[in-house]
């Protein structure tokens, strides 16, 4: 009974979270508000999630977004540098190809999106197999380094919690 009111509880607990922070006003109409769109959404789009990504581990899941809110504060450090005081005859774009561990079509997503967020980097394109991305690096002068980076830093995480 309870999952055909809330097909995707977390989902709805998220929804409201965000509504409270968007609305900025932590009244209990924003808060009912919040909750009515937390169980809205989520009831209506249910029929388009067959099956729901299965989340194996809730503290790397925060641990995982905490390292992601990091290294999106360092990057866009790195990146300012880069804008400031680096010529465009000195910066050295790359692209890489990161062969992927990952399996679950969320978990890909998760990575890519992971690597997009991150100023300097953009999750280009996944290859037609689905078993490698295509990464463009701003300025890298290892781009074996980098590869390797994103695969423990990330690529890794994400196997624990979705797989």
């Amino acid at each position: 009974m309870i999952r055909r009111i809330l097909p995707h509880p977390h989902l709805t607990v998220l929804l409201t979270v965000v509504w409270l922070l968007l609305a900025n006003a932590y009244t209990l109409n924003s808060l009912v508000f919040g909750i009515i769109v937390g169980i809205v959404i989520p009831w209506v789009t249910a029929p388009y999630w067959p099956d729901r990504p299965v989340v194996r581990n809730i503290p790397k899941m925060i641990e995982y977004a905490l390292i992601v809110l990091w290294d999106i504060v360092v990057s866009n450090i790195s990146v300012a540098k880069i804008i400031l005081f680096k010529r465009n005859a000195d910066l050295k774009p790359v692209w890489i190809s990161i062969p992927l561990d990952l399996h679950t079509p969320e978990a890909i997503t998760v990575f890519a999106g992971t690597i997009t967020m991150t100023p300097g980097t953009v999750a280009a394109e996944l290859s037609a197999d689905g078993h490698s991305l295509l990464v463009h690096c701003l300025h890298e002068t290892d781009p074996e380094g980098a590869r390797d980076g994103m695969k423990s830093r990330y690529e890794a995480r994400l196997k624990e919690i979705f797989e």
